[in-house]
């Protein structure tokens, strides 16, 4: 069988099922689906609203102390020695 994207099989057998089943394959029909002409509009704001709503909800829900500890394991994993 085929590994991958344009692998052919290396087993003589299998290589010529898959030439067969290429070369007989029916075509896949192209369909071409239109975008609403808003589209970049709405995923714009989709992409706002996400981010707005994460910084503020984290902002709410995060203690001083757990903000401190971030910030510090943030910045040992930026900074700090690889081992």
């Amino acid at each position: 069988m085929t590994i991958g994207k344009g692998k052919r099989p290396r087993d003589p057998n299998q290589l010529a099922k898959w030439i067969v089943e290429q070369s007989t394959a029916e075509p896949i029909p192209q369909t071409t689906v239109q975008a609403p002409p808003d589209l970049s509009a709405y995923m714009a704001a989709m992409g706002r609203k996400g981010g707005m709503v994460g910084g503020k909800r984290r902002l709410v829900t995060m203690t001083p102390e757990a903000r401190r500890a971030a910030a510090a394991k943030a910045a040992q994993a930026r900074w700090g020695k690889k081992t």
